[in-house]
């Protein structure tokens, strides 16, 4: 039977609650935000960095 490190159980309930509180990009939603934006590279791209930027706003917030 396998047994987990600390780091690698922090990092696992990191996973749970990212995946819990849909922040976690999956294959079929990465083909929805392609299609929404038409397959522009630029348009997708820039869509990211904003949703990133977002994200990191609100981590910095709960500090």
């Amino acid at each position: 039977m396998h047994q987990l490190t600390n780091k690698q159980y922090e990092e696992y309930q990191r996973l749970c609650h990212a995946r819990d509180h849909g922040q976690i990009l999956t294959p079929d939603g990465l083909r929805l935000v392609c299609a929404g934006f038409d397959y522009n590279p630029e348009a997708i791209g820039k869509h990211m960095l904003e949703t990133l930027a977002r994200f990191q706003a609100e981590e910095n917030k709960k500090f």
